[in-house]
């Protein structure tokens, strides 16, 4: 039997490379960080946020008041992408329309406000939206009234996997023939003073706080932590065929999904790497194709002294010297649940263009990392077969293989 391919026919970026997807690619190639000291935080913290970003313009003053940041984030991103597949909401069959995203730490922002409010001795100042306003499950809904898509809709929470695995999910709806359109990906926007003193005080934040702009170094071998980070990124997928007869612009096409879980830690990786690998295989035999078949990876490369290394040593374990890895986080910073998501559009924009982005800040790679890492400026080749990777507090991993039209 032949691979079950999906056609990626609409991409929407929204983060802090920025506003849309031709913006992101040329931020992205360029290797230009987006970090930068974040002055409304208690302590001196190195983020990436989405600037210029504007709520009330995007969805009108009504719409933005009841919705948090990764809400809103993510119904423009869905936008965009749903216009780039040249598909018209107000015409499709929303019945056979799923939406499918990642998401794991929801409306931060309200729950830390309302609970200011709580601790002031008056329940009654506690917002009558605060519910809907922090559940992740929120996120699918909204997209779901804003596009009209009644089909099954659901959020993947697998931490900084999430988005690789909203993806795979989407994948199996359109197999079972659930749905003939899903609109896929991450959000995620949880730069809090209360989620960043937990990443603070766990360890895995850069302290370059004197040089923002090269906090973030994945696979360097000076790196010393994640610049966390927020943002969207929607793909909409259609079985390939369905996408051909409509004559749609196919952008890339996902072949292979692997998921695999640890079982080891719920925060440290399993020091060889089991679950990483077992996902990579597993998503490399959907796509009936080897380790040897890959040009490019979009690898997780966070930056910390153990995600780099123990994913390197897979990476080469199970693909060999051959392909050209980058880690885009170097650019935009780790975007958490929508990680995934971003890295996927990336990888299809890689396909696309034949441009294999730089990682940023990479100025001496770590002697363990025994891969082609794409430094200093973008490298043109053919990419033919490209895998993204992912991997997630609580031992969760995730691949996907992407393949050209």
């Amino acid at each position: 039997m032949p691979p079950f391919e999906v056609a990626v026919t609409g991409l929407g970026l929204v983060t802090p490379a920025g506003a849309d997807v031709a913006e992101n690619w040329d931020r992205v190639r360029s290797g230009r960080s987006c970090a930068s000291l974040d002055e409304t935080l208690p302590d001196p913290t190195v983020t990436c946020r989405v600037r210029g970003f504007d709520a009330d313009a995007a969805l009108g003053p009504f719409a933005a008041r009841q919705t948090e940041r990764f809400v809103q984030l993510a119904v423009v991103a869905a936008r965009q992408a749903v216009a780039d597949a040249g598909w018209d909401t107000g015409a499709w069959d929303g019945a056979r329309v799923g939406i499918v995203l990642g998401n794991s730490l929801g409306g931060m922002q309200s729950v830390e406000r309302q609970h200011a409010n709580l601790l002031g001795g008056d329940p009654r100042a506690v917002s009558p939206l605060l519910l809907p306003m922090f559940m992740v499950n929120m996120v699918s809904g909204y997209v779901a009234i804003d596009l009209d898509a009644r089909g099954p809709s659901q959020v993947t929470a697998t931490a900084c996997a999430s988005g690789t695995t909203a993806v795979g999910t989407a994948r199996e709806l359109l197999r079972s023939r659930a749905c003939d359109i899903v609109v896929a990906g991450g959000t995620e926007s949880a730069l809090t003073p209360l989620v960043l003193a937990a990443f603070r005080r766990m360890g895995v934040l850069s302290r370059r706080c004197d040089e923002p702009a090269t906090a973030c170094r994945p696979f360097d071998v000076d790196r010393d932590g994640l610049v966390a980070a927020e943002g969207a990124g929607v793909l909409v997928l259609e079985r390939l065929a369905d996408a051909r007869a409509r004559n749609a612009h196919v952008r890339a096409v996902v072949r292979g999904y692997g998921a695999a879980t640890d079982a080891y830690h719920v925060a440290a990786p399993e020091p060889n790497g089991r679950g990483i690998e077992l996902a990579l295989r597993a998503a490399l035999k959907d796509a009936q194709l080897t380790g040897s078949d890959v040009d490019h990876v979009n690898a997780h490369g966070t930056s910390t002294l153990q995600n780099d290394v123990i994913e390197a040593r897979v990476l080469r374990r199970v693909l060999g010297g051959r392909s050209l890895v980058t880690s885009t986080k170097g650019v935009t910073g780790h975007a958490l649940a929508a990680a995934g998501a971003l890295e996927a559009a990336y990888t299809v924009l890689a396909i696309e263009h034949g441009v294999v982005p730089p990682t940023a800040n990479l100025m001496t790679v770590d002697p363990a990392v025994e891969l082609d890492v794409v430094r200093a400026a973008e490298r043109k080749a053919p990419v033919e077969v490209a895998v993204s990777t992912s991997l997630g507090f609580g031992g969760h991993n995730a691949a996907l293989v992407f393949t050209a039209a």
